[in-house]
């Protein structure tokens, strides 16, 4: 068992940000797996019924995996072939290309072509085609037009490998309809189109969360762990008592561990941030193995005794390694993983209470109880000895030079990230836990907006009130209170004038008159604020993550300019999108005509409640 042991560790290395990473491809992924006599870490991707569906419908198509680099495109080509071939014939033929006869009851006689990587197909730049090659292809564009197709394909191809093959593809009329077809795809994120035999399904539209729910679980549950776990090592040695990696695999067993690591998936996702199949495995075996003074950066078996007898075990924590601590700065950047779950800035950001606890706690009695739970009862990644010097020189003041300071600073940012994942559900509230994140609004954004709706139910109003003030304040540049309805605002020179005091409208956010403004789930179940200004007459503002903060944070108070610019423009264009569209329905209306001209001016008292007043101007 030893043995397996260490070649399971040593094959998961392969999974990590190091230079060569095998693990990561397909293609390599399997002959390092046999090298290592293990299996490699496999799960069912959440697309794999769809897509092996369409081949087994009456009504055959082909079907195009598109996708980021790393989204598991190959991977699933492989398992369609696999769950359809069933002679052993395997998907790895010169240039990623096989083709199979297939039965059903469409056609009789059926010829399935996979490509499992279409940059295999396509010549680099400069070269000439191969006309075989070619021949395949132009195959491909003529069925795509056929009322009974004989051949169907399976291809899978990056976004931008489609787009640049068939632009060096001969121009021919199936070609030039196949390439509007797979633009138009594309362009409009569709999965289909009339007039065309084909599916497209782009991995990079499906959800992070679901994928990182797979591949933790295939990861946590792989026969390599059974291996560790059934050693009797003695504390100093390989998944004893005292080693990290034994001890980051616990953590990250955990379910409170597990549901704030997959709560930042779930942020992604309604961020439009989408993180790869691949880098997710690359997260879960930085998390366990991380160490800065490893090589590459992650443990191997035969460093771990080192490690403990050297009493580094604490630069082990999973707690950094999550955010790519254990790598260097340059290699963290390159990663988009670590971008962005970097944005929320754990570790980095945080408030009185939390630092209080981490400075003071050993010695007050009011904030000592969080203090020993969180920090000196973790004997791993807790307040030690090099902890607990570096405290007591920040608190004294003793290190004149300053030298120290930088040290305690890094384990406060360590620290910080460590309660994000150790503060129980219970105590959620009592110590702020997203004021541990820049977005503040995160834990009710997932909790009270995005759960509410998909379970079909009603945001509670005071949410809904809380953005419409925050619309409001941008709406009119002005710190008005109203929260009850939505003022349409201008200036005499042009609507999105950083205060507008001319009122166009208000909209109640309560149903009057067919208008009506609530927060509905929207497209990919992304929340929207809908604004109803007649039963036929809607304006939507999708509410990203983003968003959704900006407009919480300035009904509270914060500035428009202490976020990007980008998010108030994004609000100035739904105002003006609601302005056009209010215009709109007063051309569908029948009004009196009047000869004088009304002129409605917003002012504020002193406590930011809206008033109007109507200058009249007769008609001389």
């Amino acid at each position: 068992m030893q043995q397996l042991a260490e070649n399971w560790l040593r094959f998961l290395r392969q999974y990590g940000p190091i230079p060569k990473n095998d693990n990561m491809y397909d293609e390599k992924v399997q002959k390092s797996a046999d090298r290592a006599k293990l299996s490699p870490i496999v799960f069912e991707h959440p697309r794999y019924k769809d897509v092996t569906g369409v081949f087994r419908d009456n009504n055959p198509r082909s079907v195009i995996l598109t996708g980021t680099a790393g989204d598991g495109k190959t991977n699933l080509a492989r398992k369609v072939w696999d769950s359809i071939e069933k002679t052993g014939v395997p998907l790895d033929q010169p240039y990623q290309y096989t083709k199979l006869d297939v039965g059903n009851n469409y056609a009789s006689t059926l010829t399935l072509h996979v490509i499992k990587d279409l940059s295999e197909i396509a010549p680099q730049t400069g070269m000439q085609w191969d006309s075989h090659r070619e021949d395949i292809l132009q195959l491909f564009c003529r069925s795509l037009f056929e009322e009974q197709p004989k051949d169907v394909f399976l291809i899978a191809a990056n976004d931008g490998q489609l787009v640049e093959t068939w632009r060096k593809l001969k121009p021919t009329e199936d070609s030039m309809r196949a390439r509007e077809v797979i633009e138009t795809l594309l362009v409009e994120d569709r999965q289909e189109v009339e007039d065309a035999r084909i599916l497209f399904f782009n991995l990079s539209r499906g959800s992070s969360a679901e994928m990182f729910d797979r591949a933790l679980s295939a990861f946590l549950d792989h026969d390599g762990w059974k291996a560790c776990l059934s050693l009797e090592s003695s504390e100093l040695q390989l998944f004893g008592s005292s080693c990290p990696i034994r001890r980051n695999y616990e953590l990250l067993s955990t379910p409170l561990l597990q549901k704030r690591l997959r709560s930042l998936f779930e942020l992604c996702d309604f961020n439009g941030l989408h993180v790869a199949l691949r880098d997710i495995l690359l997260l879960l075996t930085n998390a366990v193995l991380g160490h800065p003074k490893a090589k590459d950066r992650l443990m191997a078996p035969d460093e771990v005794p080192t490690i403990i007898k050297n009493k580094t075990v604490a630069q082990a924590s999973i707690y950094d390694n999550l955010f790519g601590g254990n790598l260097t700065e340059s290699r963290r950047e390159s990663l988009d993983l670590f971008d962005c779950l970097n944005r929320f800035r754990i570790g980095h950001e945080t408030s009185n209470k939390i630092d209080e606890i981490l400075i003071f706690g050993n010695a007050d009695d009011h904030v000592r109880p969080y203090f020993d739970s969180f920090l000196r009862a973790d004997r791993f990644y807790g307040a030690d000895d090099t902890y607990y010097a570096a405290q007591r020189e920040y608190i004294e003041g003793n290190d004149e030079s300053g030298a120290a300071t930088p040290d305690f600073l890094k384990m406060l940012t360590s620290q910080r990230r460590g309660l994000f994942f150790k503060i129980p559900e219970t105590q959620v509230d009592e110590l702020n836990l997203w004021k541990l994140t820049v977005f503040n609004y995160a834990g009710e954004y997932l909790d009270r907006v995005v759960a509410i709706l998909d379970n079909g139910s009603t945001v509670e109003r005071r949410i809904l009130f809380r953005l419409v003030r925050g619309l409001n304040r941008i709406f009119t540049g002005m710190l008005i209170n109203s929260e009850r309805e939505l003022f349409l605002a201008t200036s005499l020179s042009y609507s999105n004038a950083k205060v507008s005091r001319m009122l166009e409208e208000y909209i109640s956010v309560a149903p009057r008159l067919g208008e009506r403004i609530e927060i509905v789930s929207g497209h990919d179940l992304m929340p929207t604020l809908s604004v109803e200004l007649s039963p036929d007459i809607h304006c939507h503002l999708q509410l990203n993550l983003t968003r959704y903060e900006f407009l919480s944070r300035v009904a509270e108070g914060a500035l428009p300019s202490s976020f990007s610019k980008e998010c108030y423009e994004d609000m100035l264009a739904f105002k003006t999108l609601i302005l056009t569209k209010l215009d709109e329905r007063r051309r569908s209306l029948v009004n009196e005509q009047s000869s004088n001209l009304n002129f409605k001016l917003l002012k504020l008292d002193d406590y930011g409640n809206p008033s109007v007043k109507t200058v009249e101007v007769l008609d001389a």
